[in-house]
């Protein structure tokens, strides 16, 4: 073992390939995909301020991301501060909520 909980993991020798991934740039949600990353996503180019938790910090245990919708994922957020010239990869995970300076565009079903 390696000292952890998890033994050191076997992956058979054929694993050397790294499958294509499929990537949408299509606004156009269906009904049942009324989802944050969805929200964020229509939402591109505008100001935001993110508010996240990070619970196993100590340092960093509260913080509020301020900047604009760069592109949003599944299990991610990404903001640019252009006043800083910063740029933040945010996993989903740790938002707790965000909150917009203008009307923001989303689908009602």
């Amino acid at each position: 073992m390696n000292g952890t909980y998890y033994p050191n993991p076997t992956f058979p020798s054929n694993m050397n390939f790294v499958p294509e991934q499929e990537v949408s740039t299509n606004t156009n949600m269906p009904m049942e995909q009324s989802y944050i990353e969805n929200i964020l996503r229509l939402n591109k180019g505008k100001k935001a301020k993110v508010f996240c938790s990070f619970p196993d910090s100590n340092e960093w245990r509260d913080r509020i991301y301020d900047g604009i919708i760069e592109q949003s994922g599944k299990d991610h957020l990404v903001m640019s501060s252009p006043e800083r010239g910063d740029w933040y990869l945010i996993p989903m995970i740790y938002v707790n909520w965000v909150e917009f300076e203008e009307p923001i565009n989303f689908k009602v079903f």
